[in-house]
């Protein structure tokens, strides 16, 4: 039984890989119990690691700082991966509106944050209150950048600062109370109805600006012989002529196609088109349009070759040279208009119609491979995580900073991973992952992390949860999560904002996501998923950055 004893207690490689199996093992097992439809998922192996760390059992510390930056890089950078494709698109219409309510929640949390350490008289250290803020809205990877920011500056102080985890730790639970909390009170104090909130959305979806369908018969005697390039003179790339029916046979048009009155035309458009198209070109029509394999076929393909990857539809040529046609695209869930300039990417999925012999010559050209759409680009993700700590590496100067700042190994894999998620296919890096791949290895890497941090800082955790501190820091993470959200929350009703939308609002700009799902509890609409999504990548840009930022102004 000696072996046994010294497996659990000795220091070594199998001692550690053991610890961490256990610790997040029992954590993720933990995570999966829900409370009325809520759970703290992989939260939990900080709480287990936490209790495991409070027995002293020995542990080398270098492997542990190692795991756990290197779980933080991991967690972080396919976060950003995952993120990239739709962080700068978020800022368009509608999310500038919803992300500058968010990044005002982030501004009055600093606030608040920097106002509490100030009405505290410093009982609470400025580092602690970073760990206290970053736990009130949930967000791990700010507590990442903030500790290492406080290693920065204690390696030139050489003072020794408590582990902020511990406030992290406490605040965290409260955080989650906190959110719920918040749109339990919007919805008390403005008398909302979920039904009628939801009825609203969903009215709104269906006279939203999206791709849509159309089958037309030309009744316009000013189309009579007008070409498909004319009629695209009025809607340019919003309007997309896919199949043409003369009476006679279904055919691909082209450019110089001729129309002509009682020709059946499919459109591909945006539904706020539907009724200037009607006006234009004739009366809708219930005409079905049959696929007959020898002369058109229709076939959704999934482009896998890295080739394709940043070439446009129209560099192709697939129109005038396989006399097929791309009608639409699906890229990561969302239907986009198929036009000459729309640049492709790898794992995009594509509508084609045309000629059985164009729709295989096309297969052949785009890839649809499914399998290697399965293999996760570790290339790409290795060659990021090199950029980012460079990138993360390069000292900042800021006046009035007592040293230069650095975007760490957080900040810089950050926004090397939103970079190349958008722009990587220019440099014909296959960025693709899969949801199932990039959710294995971000879980993998926050696990690591949060097992590491609880391991650090368990020691000290019981008695600085049971002293006069612990119910402190609890009082001082409530009020940082529900004042600047109430506010807001607040603000965006009084502006007529629907109530599911509120309530993404609040769950994304706390990177919060047990509540998120008691959002979805309430109604079947999708609403606050999609805000939730839509605000999540700058809040966790900005979360991250202004964690280092605090720790470094207020060294």
């Amino acid at each position: 039984m000696n072996w046994l004893i010294d497996l659990f207690t000795r220091n070594s490689v199998a001692h550690t890989a053991l610890l961490y199996s256990v610790i997040i093992a029992f954590g993720m097992l933990l995570g999966k119990v829900k409370i009325k439809g809520v759970s703290l998922g992989a939260t939990f192996v900080l709480f287990v690691g936490l209790l495991v760390g409070s027995f002293n059992i020995a542990v080398s510390e270098e492997i542990v700082n190692f795991l756990k930056n290197f779980g933080l890089i991991l967690f972080i950078f396919t976060v950003g991966l995952q993120v990239g494709p739709s962080f700068f698109s978020t800022f368009k219409k509608g999310g500038m509106k919803l992300n500058g309510l968010a990044l005002l929640i982030v501004v009055l949390g600093i606030a608040t944050t920097i106002g509490l350490y100030y009405l505290l008289q410093g009982r609470v250290s400025m580092p602690m209150m970073v760990g206290i803020m970053s736990g009130a809205v949930t967000n791990t990877a700010g507590l990442g950048a903030a500790e290492e920011a406080l290693q920065q500056v204690e390696r030139i102080s050489g003072i020794d600062a408590d582990p902020i985890s511990l406030g992290y730790a406490v605040s965290y639970p409260g955080a989650i109370l906190g959110t719920i909390l918040v749109m339990l009170l919007i919805k008390i104090i403005f008398h909302i109805n979920v039904s009628e909130e939801e009825a609203k959305i969903s009215n709104k979806a269906n006279n939203a600006d999206k791709p849509d369908i159309l089958t037309f018969r030309i009744t316009n005697p000013k189309m009579e012989g007008q070409t498909i390039a004319q009629m695209r003179e009025t809607f340019g790339h919003q309007a997309i002529a896919t199949r043409l029916f003369d009476g006679e046979k279904v055919i691909i048009p082209h450019a110089d196609t001729v129309l002509h009155t009682g020709n059946i035309i499919l459109i591909v458009t945006r539904d706020a088109n539907a009724l200037n198209l009607e006006a234009l070109l004739g009366e809708t029509t219930d005409f079905i349009w049959k696929d007959d394999p020898e002369k058109l076929v229709s076939r959704r393909i999934v482009i896998t070759k890295n080739n394709i990857n940043g070439k446009t539809i129209g560099e192709l040529h697939l129109r005038s040279g396989l006399n097929v046609n791309i009608t639409r695209i699906n890229r990561a869930g969302v239907n986009l208009l198929a036009h000459p300039d729309l640049e492709l990417q790898v794992g995009d999925r594509v509508m084609v119609v045309g000629p059985i012999e164009g729709i295989e010559r096309t297969e052949k050209i785009l890839g649809n491979t499914l399998r290697k759409l399965n293999e996760p680009p570790l290339i790409t993700i290795f060659i990021g995580i090199t950029l980012g700590i460079l990138l993360g590496s390069i000292p900042i100067s800021f006046p009035h900073l007592p040293m230069p700042a650095h975007l760490g190994i957080v900040g810089g894999p950050l926004i090397v991973a939103i970079l190349l998620g958008r722009f990587g296919y220019k440099l014909h890096l296959m960025t693709y992952t899969t949801v199932s791949a990039n959710l294995m290895l971000r879980e993998l890497g926050l696990c690591l992390f949060l097992a590491s941090v609880g391991l650090s800082a368990g020691s000290g955790f019981v008695d600085s949860v049971f002293s006069a501190d612990g119910p402190l820091w609890l009082a001082c993470g409530l009020i940082i999560t529900i004042l600047p959200a109430m506010i807001v929350a607040v603000i965006a009703r009084m502006k007529k904002m629907n109530f599911l939308t509120i309530c993404g609002l609040v769950a994304g700009s706390h990177t919060n996501a047990p509540p998120l799902a008691y959002a979805n509890s309430l109604s079947e609409s999708d609403e606050p998923a999609v805000v939730y999504s839509t605000v999540y990548p700058l809040v966790t840009f900005l979360r991250i950055l202004s964690a280092q930022f605090i720790i470094l102004v207020f060294a």
